[in-house]
């Protein structure tokens, strides 16, 4: 992370306030969207070719670790772009992935997740943590451990933020391998809708719009607790405890 001489005054529970709207935001992103596509997504998995189905969890893996490097390192010849500029790039590569069918899906799919992972990668910098730190890059997995939009279960569940390990290699891969399964399913779900016939191209883009745009408001607020836990001197434990009670509230 940037070096940071002393905390600057924050106003904490205006700033949570901001972070829980983003969190709502992210939660409810192109879900109408999503229902014109279809509320089977689960089953959609059905349409994969079974050693496709069966590899999902360790294609998800590796796709992860070249993913994490790989963005990493683009990081050094091509400067962070802003949201909507990640998201109409991942954009076109889905509606590119989905126009072939699966073979092209499978080719798109590493591709997007490297996408998804700078962009993660730059909400960090953003929010001035250094994504070449490991402690960094570990957090960027803990956001993909939110799963994505496809993932109904996610509700305002903020466990993701809390998990705390000792950064080894070691862990690094545990993490790895924790976030693979469920990120592999949700994975598989976006591959399927892609090789629906004539619609692959319009499932492949809208998909990958709600992939990014999900996965920029997670960032930015994973990353904004860590920032102001940091400005404001309150823990993140404490802070995400307030942003939790903020989420229970009903909306007006």
């Amino acid at each position: 992370m940037n070096d940071i001489v002393m905390a600057r005054p924050v106003d904490a529970e205006a700033e949570l306030d901001r972070l829980a709207k983003r969190y709502r935001a992210a939660s409810g992103i192109g879900m109408r969207l999503l229902n014109v596509l279809g509320s089977r997504a689960e089953n959609l998995l059905d349409r994969l070719p079974t050693p496709i189905r069966n590899g999902m969890e360790g294609a998800t893996q590796a796709a992860l670790k070249v993913a994490m490097e790989g963005a990493r390192q683009s990081r050094r010849q091509v400067p962070d772009q802003k949201a909507w500029i990640n998201t109409a790039m991942t954009t076109a590569m889905g509606a590119a992935g989905g126009m072939g069918g699966l073979p092209t899906a499978m080719i798109e799919l590493p591709a997007t997740t490297t996408v998804l992972m700078r962009a993660i990668q730059g909400v960090a910098a953003e929010n001035g943590f250094n994504p070449d730190e490991e402690s960094v890059q570990f957090d960027c997995l803990r956001v993909f451990a939110a799963a994505g939009p496809l993932d109904q279960d996610d509700g305002a569940d903020l466990s993701f933020v809390t998990l705390r390990l000792t950064l080894t290699g070691p862990t690094m891969h545990r993490m790895i391998a924790a976030v693979a399964p469920k990120l592999a399913t949700v994975l598989g779900q976006k591959l399927a809708t892609q090789t629906v016939p004539l619609l692959g191209a319009v499932a492949g883009a809208t998909t990958n719009y709600l992939f990014t745009s999900y996965y920029q408001e997670i960032a930015q607020v994973h990353f904004g607790l860590r920032r102001l836990a940091i400005d404001s001197g309150v823990s993140e434990a404490e802070l995400v405890t307030r942003l939790n009670r903020r989420m229970a509230k009903p909306l007006r």
